[in-house]
């Protein structure tokens, strides 16, 4: 059932996401991520380890005046410790040399448990807030390239404790 989570959650975002978007400002993205780092927004950088591989979607302009568009994409981790599938809205500030802030939800198949187990990032919910930000070099009409920040949390809604996990990297953009 975690493996039909995995695939159906993403593709169903993805398919509503290119769906209600022009197909013209559409973008594919990929990129790696060290997983779970220090930061001053997570308490638990370390515990877990490896690598996300990410994959995913952004869709045209909602509002063509304020530059909102929706994306969705899914996170898989290499060690086998927390993956995840997020979606909701970005927005570019710039043309040549960008910034992407972004916030969504998503879904991890972690521990959404208490945080009583010292072996595992225990996240106190299974949905999640993901806020992102993205630092980006335009190449051409159709690539850019972003250094890229991801924030996994629930903030401190379901519990006191909330450790979040941090996750940075690079990803490459391709419009069609």
């Amino acid at each position: 059932m975690l493996t039909t989570l995995r695939v159906t959650v993403p593709l169903t975002i993805l398919a509503a996401l290119s769906a209600a978007a022009p197909a013209h400002a559409a973008e594919l993205f990929g990129g790696v991520y060290k997983h779970a780092v220090h930061s001053p927004f997570s308490l638990e950088g370390g515990r877990e380890r490896g690598f996300d591989l990410q994959l995913g979607f952004r869709g045209g302009r909602l509002f063509p005046r304020l530059g909102l568009q929706p994306y969705a994409f899914g996170a898989f981790n290499t060690a086998g410790d927390t993956s995840y599938a997020a979606a909701g809205l970005s927005w570019r500030l710039g043309k040549t040399l960008y910034v992407r802030p972004g916030l969504g939800l998503a879904i991890h198949d972690g521990s959404a448990g208490k945080f009583d187990d010292p072996s595992t990032i225990a996240l106190g919910s299974r949905i999640l807030f993901e806020p992102e930000l993205g630092v980006g070099y335009q190449l051409n009409h159709r690539a850019s390239f972003e250094a890229h920040w991801v924030h996994l949390s629930q903030a401190t809604l379901f519990s006191r404790q909330n450790p979040g996990i941090d996750n940075v990297g690079a990803r490459v953009n391709l419009r069609f």
